[in-house]
């Protein structure tokens, strides 16, 4: 205890005070009494489970857990002494209530609300100071270290203490009450053996598991081992797979997770796979033949994307349509990090008929491109951006290809989902680009007529992609790698997307990421980042530095342009294996280094002299683009439109573009 914070009832004025003599007292006696109750009960023993939760954390290395390793290796350890005492006497009065056959709806509501006040009043809970209040645990699926933590009075009015709790859970009861004119069934069921009968359903609805997102069952047992206390003997806290087990169910539970097993297997991508492909079977099942069924999913990786796709489509579906609806918070964790979705795309889905035909991949392949446009210009006039968007092509692109038993070659060979996804993606880019760069710079290879190099075609795609589709961005902040820049991108650290996602779109594209790393973009650790262009100017200049060549460029703007400008581009061979020039050669003009530059980084260049205050060798080398071609002035504009408002990038490229010559 480092200090003690008060706050007045119903104000936000507070006061720090250094612990009391009575404050030591407190824990000292809470420590007692749960020795006390632990004691009693293990001379008991089979009265129940202990008072505090005793059941082991999961193992070292599960996916979202990070507290083992400090010593929390138990449910219990996750509570301070007064907060695992104020929970064993809340547990003791909900059984009492649970007894009573008149009480027992109230026992269950009560047992809900006291999992809220858990999870704000944790060891893991934080201060908030913008709000002045606690946050909770779970501000995202995971259940890392805290090192500094907030304990408040849940009984006393604190900000999630149980008063408020079971006020929002009356409200959800008198929200269900109004809302719900026929009330429903829920049961306990593997998603693969469902209870319902054949061609029982007119909808199936389902919200898969992540991929390897989530420890579902792992991070429900924070609530369920109060519960299980609350409400002992409830016919839905129990494990109907395995009796043995006090937690969750583990055993079927579909994610991909290779610390754990089913049934002597690992769970890696092909379990998940089979068990996606056997619930999704178990659906086609149940519903009827005139049915329709809807799945939803934001996985934010191509791979999460294609192992549930591949369930999808073995379970005996077609793909009818994919609608991105509103459904992520933009000021969840997960999206200030990163270019996280703002939506969840929701899948169409129809019953495939048993007699489908065999497809042709000749025809598949023609068919795709204009889907895939037709849908990303509907979806862009209806506000979808970026990621977002990109992932709810999926539908339209997988109607073509899903539609058929299966999909062959003239020469008789199946195409497995996974090449067909390899095209859907590079349709997607090609189709990006040519929006935003021009009709011709969307294929593979250097930089023919109209055309623009493997540099300049990555930054547009990363930009595209990394755009949103809310409007979190108009605020004039930008989300940059966890660090909101407000006016201040020379500090920012980049734009970041998951490695997945841009070598998906930059391997169709002819583009090597490895040959681009250090120079536009940087990789680590799962996550590209996209280089801001302050991060550039010492590649760009050289050692001698931007206000020497800005000097050199204005006092003889040919010889500048031809020799100052791009010294580190001086040695042609280091050129084609450092940045890939063999793509990019063609304009090569062996009278100055300027050219061996690509268009990007000229304008990165011209970016910098702007931020410099270097107005006339910005006019010098503007000029000279122009007169080059439009290839400069048109990935100016189109870079600008990219990048996210409020960025020092896109204030550099508009102040740029308003000194060029008209």
């Amino acid at each position: 205890m480092t200090a003690v914070v008060t706050m007045e009832p119903g104000t936000r004025g507070k006061q720090y005070r250094d612990p009391t003599a009575e404050d030591y007292a407190a824990v000292a006696y809470a420590q007692k009494r749960l020795n006390e109750l632990i004691g009693t009960w293990e001379r008991k023993r089979g009265g129940g489970p202990s008072p505090v939760p005793d059941e082991p954390l999961p193992r070292i290395g599960t996916l979202g857990f990070r507290v083992q390793r400090y010593g929390m290796l138990r449910w219990g350890d996750l509570f301070t002494s007064r907060q695992n005492l104020a929970y064993v006497s809340l547990c003791k009065h909900i059984r009492q209530l649970w007894q009573q056959p008149d009480t027992k709806p109230v026992a269950q509501l009560l047992a809900l609300a006291m999992g809220k006040v858990a999870d704000f009043n944790c060891s893991l809970s934080q201060w908030r100071p913008s709000n002045e209040d606690i946050g909770h645990l779970f501000a995202r699926q995971a259940i890392p270290i805290s090192w500094d933590f907030v304990e408040t009075d849940v009984t006393q009015g604190s900000y999630v203490g149980i008063e408020r709790a079971v006020g929002h859970v009356c409200q959800v009861v008198a929200n269900i009450a109004r809302g719900v004119a026929r009330p429903g069934t829920a049961q306990v069921a593997d998603a693969a053996d469902s209870p319902l009968a054949d061609a029982s359903a007119d909808v199936w609805f389902t919200d898969p598991p992540y991929y390897d997102a989530i420890p579902y069952s792992d991070l429900a047992d924070f609530f369920l081992v109060w519960l299980k206390r609350s409400l002992p003997d409830h016919p839905l806290l129990d494990d109907p797979f395995d009796p043995t087990n006090p937690l969750s169910p583990k055993e079927r539970e579909a994610v991909q997770d290779e610390t754990k097993m089913s049934r002597g297997r690992v769970k890696d991508r092909a379990f998940f796979e089979d068990a996606m492909s056997e619930a999704f079977a178990e659906g086609r099942r149940v519903l009827r033949e005139e049915g329709i069924a809807s799945v939803v999913f934001a996985h934010k990786t191509t791979v999460g994307w294609e192992a549930l796709l591949s369930g999808l489509i073995r379970g005996g579906w077609t793909v009818t349509g994919s609608w991105p609806i509103a459904t992520e918070s933009t000021t969840r964790l997960r999206a200030r990090e990163s270019a996280a979705l703002a939506t969840s795309v929701h899948l169409v889905c129809r019953p495939r008929p048993d007699d489908a035909p065999i497809g042709d991949w000749a025809g598949v392949l023609h068919e795709l491109p204009r889907r895939v446009e037709e849908w990303m210009n509907r979806l862009q006039g209806e506000g979808i951006r970026g990621a977002d968007l990109v992932f709810a092509c999926i539908g339209p692109a997988l109607e073509v290809f899903s539609r058929y038993s299966s999909v062959e070659t003239a020469e008789g060979d199946k195409v497995e989902l996974g090449s067909y996804l390899e095209r859907v993606w590079e349709v997607v880019g090609r189709t990006a680009l040519a929006q935003v760069l021009g009709s011709s710079s969307g294929r593979t290879g250097g930089s023919g007529v109209g055309g623009l190099e493997a540099d300049a075609r990555l930054t547009a795609l990363f930009l595209w992609t990394h755009q949103s589709s809310d409007a979190s961005e108009e605020n004039g902040r930008t989300k940059r790698d966890g660090v909101e820049d407000q006016n201040q991108g020379a500090t920012a650290k980049g734009l970041t997307l998951p490695f997945d996602v841009v070598r998906r779109f930059a391997q169709p594209m002819g583009i090597d990421l490895d040959q681009w790393t250090g120079h536009v973009v940087s990789q680590a650790k799962g996550v590209v980042r996209l280089l801001p262009v302050v991060e550039r100017a010492k590649e760009l200049f050289g050692e001698t530095g931007m206000g020497t060549v800005a000097d050199a460029v204005e006092s003889d703007p040919l010889r500048g342009l031809q020799h100052s400008l791009f010294p580190e581009l001086d040695a042609q061979p280091r050129l084609a294996p450092r940045h890939g020039r063999s793509l990019v050669r063609e304009h090569s003009d062996p009278r100055g280094t300027a050219d061996n530059a690509t268009v990007l980084d000229r304008v990165h260049a011209a970016m910098l002299f702007q931020l410099g205050g270097h107005a006339t060798a910005l006019r010098t080398l503007i000029k000279a683009e122009q007169e080059r071609g439009p290839d400069f002035m048109r990935l100016a504009n189109a870079l600008s439109a990219l990048y996210p408002r409020g960025s020092q990038e896109k204030r550099l490229l508009d102040a740029m573009l308003l000194a060029a010559p008209k």
